[in-house]
């Protein structure tokens, strides 16, 4: 027997055994029925076989047709991109045609445009000032379109216009004229807590916009009119009112900021009365309390000498002795005492005088003590709020003067407060102590004179 027929016996009945026990392991399903012979086995065999040649034939062809499709696929894109860099070719000549050509036009238009290109350069300079300007002024507030015309002027690259030209100078001249005029216009103002309202508002030139009372500030990057979170103090905020109801052709006082809002600025943050008096601190307010207090006892004293003057001067009219005030004593102590001797008389006379006496110079020593307290006070102020300041140097530095600014403004303000409560002080003590002489003096002069009348009367 030929070695290659028994090696493919062999092969089948392998593949026969394992086939017979792969079905005696299915037994009992559909699967498991198959070829139960040799023939039968090598009948399905060639079958498989003859369907495997036939699926790699239909494979065989559907590559080859995938194949082509792809080779043509390839064979389009490398036209596609023969034809692209052709085309890219040509643009790039159509582009470096047009380059040379625009730079032929460019040298063109310069020799044509000659002197005119300068004309050109002084319109945009003087178109980007003015759009600077504008943007600054509070006309902007009253006319917001007029800034989009020179900043287009200002940028333009093409030659103007005559009619631009013209009205360029006329927005000028609309500047120049519009400064010297107060107008009144509707507007919506925004408040300090950022609201917006519908207020009248009163441009007075290039200077101020003022609004119901108040002074109003424009924004030039939001176009908007904002009203101060803090207003100057005093008369400048009474003036306004006033000079928005006035009529036309009247003239009315107003405050105007020539430096177009640099000084109101440094008007705003300027402090108050009250903040001034906060600034010195615990001893600015014992030094106001001195103060109150002695003008109070000097106004009582003032008012009580003026009505003991009145009643004095009334006294030496009337002879009727009236105890009432200090004179009608001295009266009456000496009518009651006539039968006395001379110098028991005159010790009488004395004790009237020194009792009428000692009411008028009550509160005077008190005022006087007040007088000298106040700039001593005013002294410690300064000294303490000098302290401070070292203080704040050697915690920070001398580097940033706001940090020394409050120890300062302590004492420079105590120090002004000592001396604007001693001043007036000093002065009420001055009249109060003149009005107590002068009644004084005429108590003495009076009690003199009856002395003197009683011994013409023993010596006659």
């Amino acid at each position: 027997m030929n070695y290659k027929n028994l090696s493919a016996m062999t092969l089948v009945m392998s593949l026969f055994f394992c086939y017979t026990l792969s079905a005696e392991e299915k037994k009992g399903s559909d699967f498991a029925k198959g070829p139960q012979t040799l023939d039968e086995l090598l009948l399905k065999v060639k079958a498989d076989q003859k369907l495997d040649q036939q699926v790699n034939v239909e494979r065989e062809k559907n590559f080859i047709a995938a194949k082509d499709k792809q080779a043509a696929m390839l064979s389009q894109a490398k036209k596609e991109l023969a034809a692209a860099r052709k085309r890219g070719e040509q643009l790039k000549a159509e582009f470096d045609k047009n380059e040379k050509k625009l730079s032929d036009l460019e040298a063109k238009l310069a020799l044509t445009v000659g002197t005119l290109g300068e004309l050109f350069g002084v319109v945009r300079q003087v178109a980007g000032d003015t759009k600077g300007q504008f943007q600054n002024s509070i006309v902007t507030s009253e006319m917001p379109e007029r800034t989009k015309f020179v900043a287009d002027l200002a940028t333009r690259k093409e030659l103007p216009a005559i009619t631009d030209l013209e009205k360029l100078w006329l927005q000028l001249f609309t500047e120049m004229t519009e400064s010297g005029k107060v107008k009144s216009f509707d507007s919506k103002v925004t408040l300090g807590d950022g609201s917006e309202v519908a207020a009248k508002v009163t441009r007075v030139g290039v200077f101020n916009l003022v609004s119901e009372g108040q002074y109003l500030n424009y924004n030039s990057e939001s176009g908007k009119m904002i009203a101060l979170s803090r207003q100057p103090q005093g008369r400048w905020l009474s003036l306004i009112e006033d000079f928005q109801e006035a009529e036309a052709g009247e003239l009315s006082a107003l405050g105007i900021d020539p430096s177009r809002g640099t000084i109101l600025n440094l008007l705003v943050q300027a402090p108050g009365l009250l903040e001034r008096i906060n600034q010195g601190g615990l001893v600015g307010y014992v030094i106001l309390s001195v103060l109150l207090i002695g003008v109070l006892l000097s106004g009582e004293r003032l008012v009580f000498l003026l009505r003991l003057s009145q009643k004095v001067k009334e006294q030496m009219r009337n002879k009727v002795p009236d105890p009432s005030n200090p004179l009608g004593l001295i009266y009456k102590s000496f009518e009651e005492n006539k039968h006395l001797n001379t110098e028991s008389l005159e010790l009488k006379v004395e004790e009237a005088v020194m009792k009428g006496t000692s009411s008028l110079e009550r509160g005077l020593g008190t005022i006087k003590i007040l007088s000298g307290v106040a700039p001593l006070l005013g002294l410690l102020g300064t000294v303490t709020g000098m302290i401070v300041t070292f203080q704040s140097i050697t915690l920070f530095g001398a580097g940033d003067p706001k940090l020394m600014a409050g120890g300062i403004s302590q004492a420079l303000v105590t120090t002004v407060l000592g001396l604007v409560a001693a001043i007036p002080l000093i002065l009420l003590h001055s009249v109060v102590s003149g009005r107590s002489k002068v009644i004084t003096e005429i108590l003495e002069e009076q009690s003199i004179g009856l002395m003197a009348l009683r011994v013409e009367q023993e010596e006659k």
